[in-house]
């Protein structure tokens, strides 16, 4: 016997819950408060419960998996397709609802580790972001008064504070002050940079998966640990290319009638996944010792950044077939189909 089908809308305090009532076939699409909506499924036969991968979606979805039910997470471009008629709570609940019937993939649950990784690369991300900000910030202001750093961090980390000293006999203590405390917070957010990755690195110790991706050349702690956190379940792919395309790391198609056309690659899926891929390739293309006869013949007909994005989508595939098959990475593995 099939599951009953039911369309969930996640809110910060009202889910909108639609679906069919089996035994009256009456059409119910009603609000749930937060604090009952656990109970409201605790007491229900197993049911297909669908929901869009937004915020909170897979804490639910782990709530109501415990409790026996099928969860399916979906994207939200994918449940818009079913969206008729104005926007509104119960229209997003319909359409989940309708969705959630279609034979398509849905999103990977992840475990609370998966998304505890995450979000330190989320904190990571923000605070490299905000340390660039205040770095030129910084850097612009001393040269508004004649001090000059030379490029990169490092030639700033060794300048600064001759600098600092040399403009303090001619400008006002307050200023000064505010320019030390600025550089005070770049250091301390160095700090905790460094505390972010060496929580990483810990968790690299402790979870099999990623030391094994960790020899695919290219990929390194940081593409390691996220790729691990977002993939979720593997077997959520049928292929590696799948989680290329998933990636975005393959070309664009645009079609009619009967003639294909490819464009450059969709960037669809998480973008910071893909930034790391690509920079791990980039480091590939430019610093190996022996790239291999592949990209060597690349390098001679393709523009080297069509050559990096190659690299990176045989890594996005040789990272889904290493997880997927949980067995070490071989350079020189090559794969044979039955016959």
């Amino acid at each position: 016997m099939n599951a009953m089908p039911v369309g969930v809308d996640l809110a910060k305090n009202l889910f909108q819950v639609h679906y069919i009532d089996p035994q009256t076939g009456e059409i119910v699409n009603k609000a749930i408060k937060r604090a009952q909506f656990a109970e409201h499924f605790a007491n229900r036969a197993p049911c297909l419960v669908g929901m869009e991968a937004c915020g909170s979606a897979h804490h639910w979805s782990r709530q109501l998996m415990k409790m026996g039910h099928q969860v399916k997470l979906m994207p939200a471009r994918f449940v818009k397709a079913f969206n008729i008629g104005n926007k509104n709570d119960a229209a997003d609940a319909r359409a989940i609802w309708l969705a959630v019937q279609q034979p398509s993939k849905g999103v990977a649950v992840k475990t609370e580790m998966q998304q505890a990784v995450l979000m330190f690369h989320r904190q990571r991300e923000q605070l490299v972001k905000f340390r660039t900000m205040q770095t030129n910030g910084l850097r612009s202001m001393l040269a508004e008064f004649g001090e000059v750093m030379g490029k990169g961090r490092t030639a700033m980390n060794k300048a600064i504070y001759d600098a600092l000293a040399r403009i303090e006999q001619r400008l006002p203590k307050a200023l000064i002050d505010s320019l030390r405390e600025q550089w005070s917070r770049i250091e301390k957010m160095d700090e905790e940079i460094a505390a972010i990755e060496r929580r990483l690195r810990e968790w690299k110790k402790e979870d099999k998966a990623v030391k094994a991706i960790c020899e695919i050349p290219g990929v390194g702690l940081l593409t390691a640990t996220a790729a691990v956190a977002m993939i979720g379940n593997p077997k959520a792919f049928s292929s590696g290319r799948e989680f290329a395309a998933w990636v975005g790391l393959v070309p664009k198609q645009t079609g009619s009638g009967g003639k294909v056309s490819l464009h450059g690659i969709s960037k669809r899926g998480d973008g910071y996944l893909r930034k790391m891929l690509i920079h791990g390739a980039r480091s590939v293309v430019a610093n190996a010792k022996d790239p291999g006869p592949r990209i060597e013949q690349m390098r001679k007909r393709r523009p080297s950044n069509v050559v990096v994005v190659a690299v990176a989508n045989r890594m996005a595939r040789t990272i889904w077939a290493v997880l997927a098959h949980d067995r070490p990475y071989q350079k020189d593995y090559a794969c044979v189909k039955p016959t």
